[in-house]
């Protein structure tokens, strides 16, 4: 407020001296307007739209009252000066919005240029004539060509681009599609030849004419030559990977009979590669109930062209059992030569992973269970205690007016009725959540905030009284009936009062609770609690409304959560801030009725 009322001051003071020059160079009403106008968009670029309206109503009092008839005087004798005024201030109010919208946008751009000049990735614009018009710093890194010197060059022409297809045939295809990924071989400025990978998307105009291109790039000229690599070390470390892979690979002729097994099915079938593989081999280690598998299997390939992919068991003389899974093909090499090619694989580690992941898995349906009752018993123990907390604490006020000689009746009558009124709370909390636990719908009618924000102070007054200072209202007038649970928002702002005191006791000095209410601009009904605690701290702002999450070593985390869920149930919003000044607000918005019930329709 300090800063406002400074700079408003001082742009009083300078409107007041612009118009003072042009009152003693004798200046016409147009050209002081102009100049009262120039002022009013400077001093509105310091703050907000309050402080446009404010500069530029102070502008048309002084164009009025020192250059429109009669001179010195608020009067206006001559209609059109009246429009003038109204032209100056609407003219005002219009170029000082478009003026702060405008740096608004410059700086998103800005902070987004910033944010592409950070990722690793290329990342190039360029018109639709394929002239580069942006180049981030990991393309300069790349292709070692500086920003300045890649703006304005032909992209084709400066990379010296190589296409998987005639570059005329893959433009059609891109505007055709309005977008393109592919790889594609560029030159950097050394002279080397990279090979990347191009995704480009297609921006067009309002008239879908194309217009520019994004286009990003990843060097994978690395991963192409390790491929290359691999490809040629293939065959030396077939068997290897074999190994590695616990993967056999088998064939059968079904004319001679003659069987093919490489090293890692003799290993998976445990024999001696001295020995021939035969099919009897095969069937001497099947499981006994896994026997038809393969003869079904042989069954079929003699007479089926297509692909198998079964699974089943090995049976060893020590009694271990290995699960296998067999990926098969039969073909004919020649006419009357007719093959079974397959793969053969070891998953009896794989079955185990599963077995131990569903033991996990059931592991977890209970731990989710066990935490979901720990949540439920945690929130209701948070909701009911602070109405039994209020209960105690009148019953102790009780008490002592009895204790009191005479004891005070009105007093002790007025402790009863609270102690009443927090159990009857107590047992609607009680009573929401056994609705909550079948699934009922909350209990809304149309009611006024205002009512509810006098009824959750009542609950606390006491505590309020205790601890905090100053308790200031600031309940707007004529707000729209909101479509709410009044017991749930009452316990919404219970909650968020007791937090804003509990905040303000850690800290010495003035402690002041305003309680506010409003309408905002698109017309919710906004409620907020400022408080001038200790505040909170930015790295928790976005963990204050998560379940468990607490600051206190004596919190469970849960009234904030709670607070959460009741404001979304009723399609409003919640957040918090950190005050210029110190302390925080917690402030929450609801939709009026007539608006949730056109949502519900």
């Amino acid at each position: 407020m300090r800063y406002l009322m400074a700079l408003w001051l001082a742009g009083c003071i300078a409107l007041g001296a612009v118009t003072a020059s042009c009152v003693l160079l004798d200046q016409e009403e147009s050209t002081a307007g102009f100049f009262l106008l120039v002022a009013v968009v400077l001093l509105s670029l310091l703050d907000s739209f309050i402080s446009s309206v404010i500069f530029s109503v102070v502008g048309a009092a002084l164009l009025n009252y020192f250059f429109t008839e009669p001179i010195n005087s608020f009067g206006i004798s001559n209609t059109a000066d009246l429009f003038s005024l109204v032209a100056f201030l609407v003219t005002s109010l219009a170029i000082t919005t478009l003026v702060r919208r405008i740096g608004r946008i410059e700086k998103t751009q800005r902070a987004q240029a910033q944010l592409l000049e950070l990722t690793h990735d290329i990342i190039i614009v360029r018109d639709k004539n394929d002239v580069i018009t942006y180049w981030n710093q990991a393309a300069e890194s790349l292709y070692g060509w500086k920003k300045e010197e890649a703006m304005g060059k032909f992209i084709d022409e400066l990379l010296r681009s190589v296409f998987p297809l005639p570059r005329d045939q893959l433009q059609q295809i891109y505007v055709r599609d309005g977008q393109w990924e592919g790889e594609l071989i560029h030159t950097r400025r050394d002279g080397t030849e990279i090979i990347v990978t191009s995704r480009w998307a297609l921006q067009r105009d309002g008239a879908g004419n194309p217009l520019a291109t994004l286009e990003t790039n990843n060097d994978i000229t690395e991963r192409r030559r390790a491929e290359d690599l691999l490809r040629k070390s293939q065959a030396q470390y077939f068997a290897e990977a074999q190994k590695l892979s616990r993967t056999g690979s088998f064939g059968w002729n079904f004319s001679s009979g003659e069987v093919f097994w490489s090293e890692q099915t003799f290993s998976i079938f445990e024999y001696d590669p001295a020995v021939a593989p035969t099919i009897e081999l095969v069937r001497q280690r099947m499981h006994p109930e896994d026997i038809r598998v393969l003869e079904e299997l042989l069954a079929q390939a003699s007479g089926s062209s297509a692909d198998f992919d079964i699974e089943h068991r090995l049976l060893f003389p020590d009694g271990r059992t290995k699960h296998l899974r067999v990926v098969a093909h039969a073909t004919n090499d020649q006419p009357n030569n007719r093959l079974l090619i397959g793969a053969v694989m070891d998953v009896t580690g794989a079955k185990q992973t599963e077995e131990r992941l569903r033991h996990a898995q059931s592991e977890l349906e209970r731990v989710s269970r066990v935490t979901a009752l720990g949540e439920l018993s945690a929130s209701i123990a948070h909701e009911v205690g602070q109405p039994l907390s209020a209960i105690v604490t009148n019953g102790e006020a009780c008490l002592r007016w009895l204790h009191r000689q005479p004891p005070d009746m009105e007093e002790i009558e007025g402790c009863v009725r609270q102690m009443t009124d927090q159990a009857n709370r107590a047992a609607e909390i009680v009573q929401r959540v056994r609705a909550l636990m079948k699934g009922a719908p909350p209990d809304r009618a149309p009611i006024a905030i205002n009512d509810v924000v006098e009824e959750a102070i009542a609950v606390i007054t006491r505590d309020i009284e205790r601890q905090c200072g100053l308790l200031t209202r600031r309940l707007a007038s004529g707000l729209p009936l909101i479509l709410g649970d009044r017991v749930q928002l009452q316990q919404v702002l219970v909650n968020l009062i007791t937090n804003a005191m509990q905040s303000m006791a850690s800290v010495s000095g003035r402690r002041e609770l305003i309680v506010q209410s409003r309408l905002d601009p698109e017309g919710n009904v906004v409620v907020a609690i400022k408080d001038s605690g200790a505040g909170i701290q930015e790295a928790n702002l976005p963990q204050l409304f998560e379940p468990f999450f607490t600051t206190r070593s004596s919190g469970m985390g849960m009234g904030l959560a709670i607070s959460s869920s009741i404001v979304d149930a009723h399609r409003g919003q919640i957040w918090a801030s950190n005050n210029p000044e110190g302390g925080a607000t917690f402030s929450f918005s609801l939709p009026p009725a007539m608006t949730q019930e056109v949502v519900r329709k």
